[in-house]
């Protein structure tokens, strides 16, 4: 009886790098999720702010914090949105020559995963514990939320391969 390989980590450490162990076309839908993010980012489009809410969150949550808060988005804003516009650009150069990620490129691509995955919960108000096999097939909203969980699986296992 011949045995059975265990399927590759999504995930690779190899001696190169970080090999990405997903079908072309899930690769793709990736790196367009990441282009889409970049899109969101560098608009700073006012009637967007709620869905990047969670990217960028206050420091201060007091009403009477309100000063303060303008102050840390101020002093810190544009450095936020620095980081994660060169986290996105690392990865995006990676996954567009399909070479593996080194150990930056990977904790870019788990930050980008999560920012992705955070303004789609946002845009679907995902909620604690929500199980994916709950949503009904007929819910306006099912493929969203069968890909927030896809990319809650992707970052789980991003982070596992960045603690190996």
């Amino acid at each position: 009886m011949a045995r059975r390989r265990a399927p590759k980590p999504v995930f690779e450490r190899t001696s190169r790098g970080y090999v990405i162990n997903l079908d072309p076309e899930e690769i793709d839908l990736v790196a367009r999720l990441l282009g889409e993010l970049r899109g969101l980012i560098m608009a700073e489009d006012p009637s967007q702010a709620a869905l990047l809410r969670r990217l960028f969150p206050p420091a201060y949550h007091l009403a009477d914090d309100a000063e303060a808060e303008a102050e840390y988005q101020r002093l810190m804003r544009e450095d936020l949105v620095a980081s994660r516009l060169a986290a996105l650009n690392l990865v995006q150069e990676h996954l567009t020559r399909g070479t593996p990620l080194d150990d930056e490129a990977m904790l870019g691509m788990v930050q980008s995963l999560n920012g992705v995955r955070l303004v789609l919960g946002t845009l679907i108000d995902v909620g604690e514990g929500e199980d994916p096999s709950e949503i009904p097939d007929d819910h306006p909203l099912v493929g969203e939320h069968h890909l927030y969980h896809f990319l809650s699986y992707l970052l789980e296992v991003g982070v596992q391969a960045l603690s190996e």
